[in-house]
C-alpha cells in the first residue's frame, strides 16, 4: 500500500505563504532519523532534506499564497495547499495520512492523525520538507527586509516581529487579514514597504 504523509508549516506566522509537503516513502530505501521537524535541529533537518528527496518514492511541495490566505482564511488556504501537494505527487497514493485533526475535502482515502509527525515517517518527512522550504523563504525575505528579523522568528508574531511591524508597518508579504497586521496598518496609516 502506498501511503502519503502530509504536513504543513506556516499557519501561525503573520507573513508569507503557508507551505505543505506530501511524501510517499520507498520501503526499500528507509531513511534514518525522521521525526517531527520541530524536534530536530536545523542542521539535522537540512541534512535530511536531500536524503528524503533522493530516497522517497515521490514528494511534492504545495502552497497557498498570502493573497489566498487573506481571501479564504488560513484554515481553508492550508487545506488548499495540502491538496496541491498531494495532487503534485507523481504516484497516486492508496491512502493519505495528514498531520492534525482536519482533512481537506478531496477524493483521497485519508485519515487525520494528531501528532502524526511523531507517529508516521511519511508525515515526519513531509514536515521536514515543508519546514526547510518555508524557513529558506523566510531567510530570503530577511535579506530583502532585515529590519523585521524574519531569519530569527520565521514570521511568527514574536515580540521582535510585532515591534518591527509597529515601527515599520507591514510589507506586501504580510497577511493583511491577520489582526496584528491590521493593527500595524492602522498605526502606520497604510505606509507599506
Amino acid at each position: 500500500m502506498l501511503i502519503a504523509g502530509v504536513d504543513e508549516v506556516g499557519r501561525g506566522p503573520l507573513v508569507g505563504d503557508v507551505v505543505t509537503a506530501a511524501v510517499i516513502l520507498d520501503p526499500l530505501r528507509p531513511i534514518e532519523g525522521l521525526d517531527d521537524s520541530k524536534k530536530l535541529s536545523e542542521k539535522k533537518r537540512l541534512a535530511l532534506m536531500p536524503l528524503i528527496k533522493a530516497n522517497a518514492l515521490c514528494w511534492a511541495i504545495g502552497r497557498a499564497s498570502v493573497a489566498e490566505i487573506d481571501k479564504l482564511n488560513i484554515l481553508h488556504a492550508t487545506m488548499l495547499a495540502m491538496t496541491r501537494a498531494v495532487d503534485g505527487l507523481s504516484v497516486r497514493p492508496d491512502k493519505v495520512y495528514v498531520d492534525g485533526n482536519r482533512l481537506p475535502q478531496w477524493h483521497y482515502h485519508s485519515e487525520a492523525v494528531v501528532k502524526g509527525d511523531s507517529l508516521y515517517p511519511q508525515i515526519a518527512a513531509a514536515s521536514i520538507l515543508a519546514k526547510v522550504t518555508r524557513d529558506a523563504e523566510m531567510a530570503e525575505l530577511h535579506e530583502l527586509y532585515p529590519q523585521y528579523g524574519f531569519a530569527d522568528h520565521k514570521g511568527y508574531p514574536t515580540k521582535q516581529h510585532l515591534q518591527a511591524l509597529s515601527q515599520h508597518g507591514p510589507i506586501q508579504q504580510h497577511r493583511m487579514s491577520f489582526k496584528p497586521v491590521q493593527r500595524a496598518i492602522l498605526t502606520n496609516n497604510n505606509n507599506f514597504l
